[in-house]
């Protein structure tokens, strides 16, 4: 199969609430804007960029019996420091903080925000990890990073 996107689609009760949480604190630009249904781009470096949908729960294009907030979702976002986006979004801002900034072993530091609908937001930098879970990976990344840097 020869995909040309893939994005998630977050049902919402408030889109535009929602949308504009997303565009405030994480600089996501609107693309299509309707009452019941909101795209979002963020544009990365080079050609990559990230896309958002919303969707009001309770629009007739969704299931009946799936006309409900987002539930079992959490979105990652990983950047560069994750401890200066921890001040800029839970200090600073005050944003609802789900789970306190902290280090785990499978390599990363990461703290846990939640949107105004309750969908979960896992800010994330990539860190090494312990030398047990570091024999989890299928490639030896953390090896191949090391060896870059010291050419």
């Amino acid at each position: 199969m020869k995909m040309n996107s893939f994005y998630p689609v977050v049902m919402s009760q408030d889109v535009a609430k929602s949308a504009d949480f997303y565009q405030r604190y994480f600089g996501f630009e609107v693309v299509y804007e309707s009452d019941w249904y909101v795209s979002l781009r963020k544009t990365g470096e080079g050609q990559c960029f990230y896309e958002l949908a919303l969707l009001s729960a309770s629009h007739s294009t969704v299931p009946a019996s799936y006309r409900k907030r987002a539930e079992g979702l959490i979105l990652n976002m990983e950047v560069d420091n994750v401890d200066s986006e921890y001040k800029r979004l839970v200090l600073d801002a005050k944003l609802s903080l789900e789970q306190d900034i902290r280090d785990e072993d499978f390599g990363q530091r990461h703290f846990i925000l939640s949107d105004p609908g309750g969908v979960l937001i896992d800010v994330i930098a990539i860190i090494p990890p312990s030398e047990q879970e570091s024999m989890n990976y299928v490639q030896s990344v953390w090896q191949q990073e090391g060896a870059a840097a010291d050419n």
